[in-house]
């Protein structure tokens, strides 16, 4: 099967402008193509993980990925699905946020002579002159287009700053950017993004010409891959740090039964053959689907010991609980405790078990909160230093465990 009738099969391709013009580039290798990440934060999160597997296999079919990290319109912010305006990041957090992303995708591309590259469009946007945009860029832009374009539906309805409008704009300029200077014929983003996709395409073609070609094509990344990078309470990320391999394990073995099938077409490497097999799998044998999916993608982000070890740490907690070697832990410091003590409620704070107090005295009321197989009825509930020297454990929930320890 040819790549691009993969990525079909795989549930992947949303919209394209040229059909058969994107699959013969993508099927002979000879896309050159970008994806676009803005740093909002100082990881990416599963909500990425999409794009990230679709650029490693266009990749190993011979095609050639830009991977631009939004140093410049970092600066403003993406409007797109948001009801209100993004915190401002000062140069010194944008810049973090940057080298940090560079660090994660390098376990996924290659970057090289001839392979990959990596761009960050703070090179060409910091340095534009606002009166030559307006000349250069402007007139290729209807307002009234923008106006209707998906992407500013929501903040339309509260209020959409002229900062936020300009997004368009500048993202449409990277590509018209990234196509003169880097050979960048195919753009590929969310489906939120299609409005904005749309206007860097014809703004190639507006200023270069009708010889001038740029293809664009979106996937199912706001519909499933940015529901993906989201849990109740945040986002799952994918520097170990913030989400530890034993977590990042158990969202994916965790994920419902109607989207397992659906994640290990989008998400994994496994052949598709294998893949079709499942689809008459029921009951149990979608646990079994799970577990492939969440060992698959820990692999894949974190290595193949930290893989195993989630498993193993996963099966020994569900069977009997006993083995906590490899589950997350935070030890509490000691000014955490008055008179050699901690409330339950503060404890699940320090833990990161619940952002807010009113959170955990819902948990606990409700019987979702026990220590050390104990259940937890009472809010005023006391952990001794004694207990935290020992060591605890806490369970949230079903499938949620913690060690606190002094």
């Amino acid at each position: 099967m040819k790549i691009y009738d993969e990525l079909v099969a795989r549930g992947l391709i949303a919209q394209v402008t040229d059909e058969e013009e994107i699959k013969n580039l993508i099927n002979e290798g000879k896309a050159t193509f970008y994806i676009g990440f803005d740093p909002t934060a100082d990881s990416l999160h599963v909500g990425h993980f999409m794009a990230l597997c679709l650029m490693k296999r266009l990749q190993m079919a011979g095609n050639k990925p830009v991977v631009l990290i939004g140093g410049g319109t970092g600066y403003i912010g993406d409007p797109s699905g948001r009801s209100d305006l993004r915190t401002m990041m000062t140069p010194e957090m944008i810049q973090h946020n940057c080298d940090c992303f560079k660090e994660q995708m390098e376990k996924f591309i290659e970057f090289g002579e001839g392979k990959a590259i990596m761009v960050n469009n703070a090179d060409w946007l910091l340095n534009l002159n606002y009166i030559e945009v307006l000349r250069e860029i402007g007139p290729h832009f209807s307002v009234n287009n923008m106006l209707r374009a998906e992407c500013y539906k929501q903040r339309m309805e509260k209020g959409l700053s002229f900062l936020e409008f300009n997004y368009m704009i500048m993202q449409s300029y990277d590509f018209y950017h990234l196509y003169k200077n880097y050979g960048c014929n195919m753009q590929f983003g969310g489906d939120d993004q299609w409005s904005n996709m749309l206007g860097g395409t014809e703004l190639i073609r507006r200023k270069l010409g009708k010889d001038a070609y740029a293809m664009t094509i979106t996937l199912l990344l706001n519909s499933e891959g940015k529901k993906m990078g989201k849990t109740a309470k945040g986002a799952v990320w994918l520097d170990p740090k913030k989400t530890s391999p034993f977590e990042f394990y158990q969202y994916w073995r965790n994920v419902s039964d109607a989207d397992v099938l659906k994640c290990i077409r989008m998400l994994t490497f496994l052949p598709l053959e294998e893949i079709d097999a499942m689809d008459s799998w029921e009951g149990a044998e979608l646990n079994k689907a799970k577990d492939i999916l969440a060992y698959e993608l820990t692999a894949l982000v974190h290595g193949k010991e930290e893989a195993e070890k989630a498993r193993t740490a996963s099966k020994a907690l569900f069977s009997d609980g006993s083995d906590d070697s490899n589950m997350p832990s935070t030890e509490v410091p000691a000014d955490a405790l008055t008179d050699g003590a901690i409330g339950i409620m503060d404890l699940m704070a320090v833990c990161k078990l619940s952002p807010t107090k009113s959170e955990s005295r819902r948990l606990i009321t409700q019987g979702g909160v026990s220590i050390d197989g104990e259940k937890i009825s009472d809010v005023n509930y006391k952990v001794t230093e004694d207990m935290l020297k020992a060591g605890i454990k806490i369970r949230k929930g079903k499938k949620v465990f913690h060690k606190a320890f002094m």
